[in-house]
């Protein structure tokens, strides 16, 4: 006998995920884009299988932009979180390739999958993982998916070495100095720029190093190239930095040619800079560093704790020598990457700074701990009294300004990331 519809239980509810993606830009900001349509056909699926009691969430999935040999991708990051948060049943592509295109990268996002009893449907691609014969065509299709991204990458490696072989512009960043005709991609030069490009390469011929020139660029309100991209987004003008100089001071192009890998190939381009001056620069840049570079560092007690409060960014140990004397400092990164006028911290002495948060751990500890500390203490050995620094200190910042030094410690010596609070000591570092 048929039951009355009734007491016919409803069929259990299938959270469905939908993931699109696109591996290029192009087309993104166009009204109806090829993410949509993904998403269209597999809104359509999801409505054919209602019955069934699928539903579609609400959340997009959309990687626009992201190529499917990787697993770098926002939306997919997001995706893998709700799945192992219990949030979807069934995960739903447009093709197999959408979600992959690297074998190693799908079996580690199946085996989740699996451990979640997440199914995972293709909607132009009927098969099932449920059994053997399914998980074969699926990896067949991947097999496929990867050889197409990997003679993909190829031909562009094979076009760009030809192009490159041939003097012409492969496009890329626009460099100071230049123009890109869009008709041509042709690099036209900007004689404005290109008068400033010289004056730099001029700049580093007199002085041989890179700070005093950065110190000059920053006076002069120089900075890099400034350009409009085809959506009308302004980009570049950023204030040099010692590795975007030293790039620019070895940019073969500027000479009149083109690189590519360890080669370089005449180019289609007119040269700014002068081939005796280029040489010269070049020879500059390779000089051997034994002379100027600095001890090797070594007892750094705060590394990694110590911090540059205006510039906001990490000091790091540095040693010099001068006749005998040996001299170690924390210098900030932002100093050395800018210019010593850049930050007003620039450097502290390393012995002075470690002796003064030395003295505030025995100080803290015997607040805690009594006088059990101090005889715990003046047993430790330097190497004990470094793990005591990382095991009662959270984070140490340096203010050049007024020489003050801000300990934030973990409260009794525990590391637990809720269970601290700051403490500034207003003391002059010499």
């Amino acid at each position: 006998m048929t039951p009355p519809a009734s007491a016919v239980a409803p069929p259990a509810t299938v959270r469905c995920a939908i993931y699109t993606r696109k591996s290029t830009e192009e087309g993104l900001d166009q009204a109806f884009t090829s993410l949509d349509a993904q998403r269209e056909a597999a809104l359509a699926y999801v409505h054919s299988q209602q019955h069934a009691g699928w539903i579609a969430l609400p959340e997009c999935y959309d990687d626009g932009g992201y190529s499917g040999g990787t697993m770098d991708r926002p939306a997919l990051a997001q995706l893998l979180h709700d799945i192992q948060a219990g949030q979807i049943d069934c995960l739903i592509v447009h093709k197999v390739d959408r979600i992959s295109r690297s074998l190693l990268d799908f079996a580690k996002m199946m085996e989740i999958f699996d451990r979640h009893q997440v199914a995972f449907v293709s909607v132009t691609q009927n098969f099932s993982t449920a059994t053997s014969m399914g998980r074969l065509v699926l990896h067949i299709l991947l097999s496929f998916a990867q050889f197409e991204r990997e003679i993909i990458a190829e031909r562009t490696r094979d076009k760009i070495a030809a192009t490159r072989r041939k003097g012409k512009w492969c496009g890329g960043m626009p460099l100071l100095g230049y123009d890109v005709d869009l008709r041509t991609t042709q690099l036209l030069i900007n004689e404005a720029e290109a008068e400033r490009v010289r004056a730099i390469f001029r700049l580093y011929q007199k002085h041989q190093t890179l700070e005093p020139v950065l110190q000059e660029l920053a006076r002069r309100d120089w900075g890099n190239k400034r350009w409009t991209t085809r959506k009308g987004r302004l980009r570049g003008g950023q204030p040099f930095t010692k590795p975007t100089l030293r790039r620019l001071l070895s940019n073969c192009t500027y000479r009149g040619r083109v690189r590519y890998r360890s080669e370089t190939y005449a180019g289609e381009h007119k040269a700014i800079v002068d081939a005796a001056l280029w040489q010269e620069v070049q020879n500059l840049l390779r000089r051997p560093r034994c002379d100027r570079r600095a001890p090797r560092r070594q007892g750094a007690l705060l590394h990694g704790l110590l911090h540059c409060r205006p510039c906001r960014c990490a000091m790091t140990p540095s040693q010099t020598r001068k006749g005998t004397r040996h001299y170690r400092y924390y210098t900030c990164c932002a100093a050395q990457k800018r210019g010593w006028r850049s930050c007003p911290s620039k450097a502290v002495p390393a012995g002075e700074i470690e002796q003064f948060v030395l003295e505030q751990i025995h100080q803290r500890g015997c607040q805690i701990e009594g006088d059990a500390f101090t005889l715990a203490w003046e047993k430790l050995s330097s190497v004990e009294q470094a793990q005591m620094v990382t095991r009662w200190i959270e984070r140490i910042e340096y203010d050049g300004t007024d020489g003050t030094v801000a300990i934030t410690f973990h409260t009794n010596g525990s590391q637990s990331p809720d269970e601290h609070r700051a403490e500034t000591m207003k003391e002059m570092v010499p």
